[in-house]
């Protein structure tokens, strides 16, 4: 119902998916810190703090290369995501569960733009190496017929593909980042170049290992290239995710 405002202990609001209700009140903070009867309420918070943060440490190591190609749900759908790697971690007890001692390779194929996968967006194959030993990244794409193995937007004229890849230290808080992007690739019905985009990350590196991968579309007007539909058409996955033994 198209309504806000609050009626006895309902509040009526507007958020990004439409009319909302929600109850007044409730628990104090001050209760759920230290009654026992919400030890567990506790613990479910810290990890999803824990997750949270996570969270917005990838996003922002891999900003260059998702700020095209990202839903507005885009963190929240991650950190549900992340939450699940601190759960899957069998070393700590719960509530002190973490990124480091999860599962973090649970994130492999999370897509930064729900309203465009990039396995139902870019079909054309590719080799993909994160070496955690030597720190050679790289992606290839042999060559392809891109009408034929890449869904595009009405109007695309061109498009690139580009990669980030990260080594994070959660803890630390720190990271280190390595970017590449293809030149501008013609759409139509010929067969573009084999493709190779190549990035360094640190040898020997201790901490998780993350690649991204992605397709970007735009429109050539008087020799100028623009983005379609401002990136909404644009898709980037994490492709790789390496974690130290």
């Amino acid at each position: 119902m198209p309504i806000e405002g609050t009626i006895g202990n309902l509040t009526f609001f507007k958020s990004k998916d439409g009319y909302m209700v929600r109850s007044r009140g409730g628990i104090s903070a001050e209760k759920i810190a230290s009654d026992p009867a919400f030890q567990r309420t506790r613990e479910n918070n810290a990890e999803f703090r824990r997750a949270g943060k996570a969270s917005k440490l990838l996003c922002t190591a891999l900003r260059s290369t998702i700020v095209n190609a990202k839903d507005s749900r885009m963190i929240s759908r991650l950190t549900t995501q992340m939450l699940k790697v601190v759960q899957a971690d069998e070393t700590n007890q719960r509530g002190q569960r973490n990124v480091i001692d999860g599962e973090a390779a649970l994130l492999e194929g999370f897509d930064f733009n729900g309203s465009a996968k990039l396995s139902a967006t870019l079909y054309a194959p590719y080799t993909a190496v994160l070496n955690r030993v030597s720190g050679n990244v790289s992606i290839t794409i042999p060559a392809f017929v891109p009408l034929n193995l890449a869904v595009a937007p009405a109007g695309t004229t061109h498009f690139q593909v580009f990669m980030g890849t990260a080594a994070i230290n959660f803890e630390g808080e720190t990271y280190e980042v390595d970017t590449a992007v293809s030149g501008n690739l013609e759409y139509g019905n010929k067969d573009t170049a084999v493709t190779t985009l190549t990035g360094m990350l640190p040898t020997n590196s201790t901490h998780p290992l993350f690649l991204a991968f992605g397709i970007a579309f735009m429109q050539q007007v008087n020799g100028k290239m623009y983005p379609l539909n401002n990136g909404a058409f644009n898709a980037c996955s994490l492709i790789k995710v390496d974690t130290p033994v």
